[in-house]
């Protein structure tokens, strides 16, 4: 096997192995975006915590996935380095919790256009080892599309970025659940088959 598809094939089972971590972050965003529409009256302060909160676990759990894989290639850097960014974001909202309403929206969009953005990049390197990496695509893009949305429309009104937050973790969730089902069978399709 050429090294290029060696690369791709350890990110592929890198991901396979840790579908459930996938399923984790999925079911965290999720849970954020439920918990934004069930107390859309929060206070901004409560807001930047409950963001802080979920940009740090969903940055543990992508990092924990690449740095418990690190013999799969080069490619695991993309993980770790949306991973490191969801964990700087996170401890950085929650160590400045005073932080202004637009000053948490550029912290929220440039958090969602690098995660997003790295999605894209390991869906791109993937399409040759694996069906729905689309989905992988479609979570990117989302991502990107929300932080670009938040950068554009820095001024929109508190309560309508309660909703537009919770919108984009419940699909991005869900994105990450389906995911995560797909690529929990990459292990056995990546397995070298008897001739």
């Amino acid at each position: 096997m050429a090294l290029r598809e060696h690369l791709k094939a350890g990110l592929a089972d890198t991901l396979s192995r840790s579908w459930w971590m996938l399923l984790l972050r999925g079911l965290v965003a999720i849970a954020f975006g439920v918990l934004t529409f069930a107390r859309p009256g929060i206070t901004l302060a409560s807001l930047v915590l409950v963001f802080g909160a979920f940009a740090l676990a969903d940055g543990v759990l992508g990092a924990w996935t690449a740095l418990t894989h690190r013999h799969d290639g080069e490619n695991r850097w993309l993980l770790l380095l949306g991973g490191l960014a969801g964990i700087g974001v996170g401890v950085l909202t929650l160590f400045e919790p005073g932080i202004t309403a637009v000053a948490l929206l550029f912290y929220i969009a440039i958090w969602a256009i690098t995660t997003g953005v790295l999605e894209i990049v390991a869906a791109i390197r993937l399409r040759h080892e694996m069906q729905g990496e689309w989905m992988l695509v479609l979570a990117g893009l989302c991502s990107v599309a929300f932080g670009v949305l938040l950068m554009a429309r820095p001024g929109a009104g508190a309560l309508a970025v309660v909703w537009l937050i919770g919108s984009y973790a419940l699909l991005f969730g869900l994105l990450l659940l389906a995911l995560s089902f797909r690529v929990r069978g990459f292990a056995k399709a990546l397995a070298p088959h008897p001739a």
